[in-house]
């Protein structure tokens, strides 16, 4: 699996349609040693202007725009090569919440979801629906994982 990803872009030409972009993405970051985050695109209305490209700021926890949604492509790689080391009983030192929901796909490797009162075995092709909740990523696999999500603006 690639590292950084491919973006395809259609579009309309004289009423066809067409392919208008075809490149390797160019909005990515390494925020932390082996996490890359690739982001592919983002709306900021709802309806979507179909003829507008919008990519925001690259950025580790990002501001999903009001009324839009977020579309990025991360790798996270095994907590030991990010020097993390979760204590039991401890909360894990990249817990977070998020004021959106999210869509995430796991597109390889395997990852734990930490919640504040649970975790779960996260494999190849298993999908979270994450609705604005305190959480954290860990890997404690030797490999990286590879995860698509799309975050949406929400409302509690």
């Amino acid at each position: 699996m690639k590292t950084i990803p491919r973006r395809i872009v259609t579009g309309i030409r004289n009423g066809k349609s067409i392919i208008e972009k075809d490149a390797i993405i160019s909005n990515v970051s390494e925020h932390f040693p082996g996490l890359i985050i690739s982001d592919i695109w983002s709306t900021d209305s709802m309806p979507v202007k179909l003829e507008e490209e919008k990519i925001i700021e690259n950025i580790a926890f990002p501001h999903t725009p009001k009324n839009g949604s977020y579309f990025r492509y991360v790798q996270i790689p095994p907590d030991k090569d990010l020097g993390i080391i979760a204590e039991q009983g401890q909360s894990h030192p990249l817990m977070h919440q998020t004021d959106t929901l999210d869509y995430i796909v796991i597109l390889s490797g395997e990852i734990y979801l930490i919640v504040d009162e649970d975790q779960t075995l996260l494999q190849a092709g298993d999908i979270v629906v994450q609705r604005g909740t305190n959480h954290a990523w860990s890997n404690r696999s030797d490999a990286p994982c590879i995860q698509l999500a799309i975050l949406l603006d929400a409302s509690k």
